[in-house]
């Protein structure tokens, strides 16, 4: 298969995988709180990791490690948190629109940090998707009134983790192969997951009669497999093959597959907000497509 068919295979998985951890995330928060769905997100993820491949940490080599530490905080341990937070407050498709800002941030740090080229044509996406953004969470506030909005920047901060963890994949991890980028970064999280985990009420969910809790290990073993181990394996192998710019536009199509969920569950998106998500990723478009 060439390069630039692999490219798009990779990015429509990709969007079907995250599109719908966000609904899954939402089935598991009726089960457990938030720090719990991160760390057991973790945990359930790298424990799958070091039975399958654990032979892919041979390839990782002193001078990756400071790096596989920094990609495991900004691309997953500090998003993995910060969304379970925002969902449990928050309709999960809106969730999923606001993180496409994660283009956006990755062109800026890119250029800022990096050393990535920038087109200043791209500005005006960045502008148009920002507009989409305010008017989704403004618009939101006002027809959800039993939503707290501001947890909506919670999703903005953890895109620019993500934007952050692409960029230093594409730059400082270059010549790692993906599952062990991955493998690495979930070892590293580990001990940190289980700590933190640790210092919650997790056990109270074993001795009181908590009708949600074994559907939601259910949810949250799919979202280790498929949402977090397998997805973050074909991400780093997307960024590879292509650039951090492209690989976070994958953003494009997630919020296409979440609201499909989000809708099956009853939830709702104004006329509004329609047009908002629609700014938004015309804005992501301009962005990429800009030369």
């Amino acid at each position: 298969m060439k390069i630039a068919q692999k490219k798009w295979l990779y990015l429509i998985i990709l969007s079907l995988l995250w599109g719908s951890s966000f609904i899954l995330t939402k089935k598991a928060l009726l089960g457990v709180s938030p720090v719990q769905l991160g760390a057991l997100r973790i945990i359930f993820t790298a424990v799958l990791l070091l039975i399958f491949a654990s032979s892919s940490l041979k390839k990782i080599q002193k001078k990756h490690y400071r790096y596989i530490v920094f990609t495991s905080l900004a691309g997953t341990f500090i998003p993995g948190f910060l969304f379970a937070f925002a969902i449990l407050h928050i309709d999960s498709a809106v969730t999923s629109i606001l993180n496409s800002l994660t283009p956006f941030n990755t062109l800026i740090l890119g250029n800022v940090f990096f050393g990535f080229g920038f087109k200043k044509k791209q500005f005006y996406g960045i502008i148009i998707g920002l507009v989409g953004t305010l008017i989704l969470i403004i618009n939101g506030a006002v027809i959800n009134t039993n939503q707290n909005y501001w947890y909506a920047l919670l999703v903005i901060v953890a895109s620019i983790c993500y934007a952050t963890n692409a960029n230093m994949v594409k730059k400082y991890l270059y010549d790692l192969n993906a599952l062990s980028i991955v493998t690495g970064n979930f070892l590293v999280m580990l001990l940190p997951a289980t700590i933190v985990l640790a210092f919650t009420d997790i056990d109270k969910n074993f001795t009181t009669t908590n009708p949600y809790f074994l559907n939601a290990i259910g949810y949250l073993f799919i979202l280790a497999l498929l949402g977090t181990a397998f997805a973050k394996t074909i991400y780093n192998k997307l960024v590879h093959l292509s650039d951090p710019v492209f690989s976070s536009s994958v953003t494009y199509l997630i919020p296409l597959v979440a609201i499909f969920w989000g809708v099956l569950d009853g939830e709702q998106l104004s006329v509004l907000q329609i047009i908002a998500s629609a700014i938004i990723l015309l804005g992501v478009y301009l962005v990429n497509r800009v030369k």
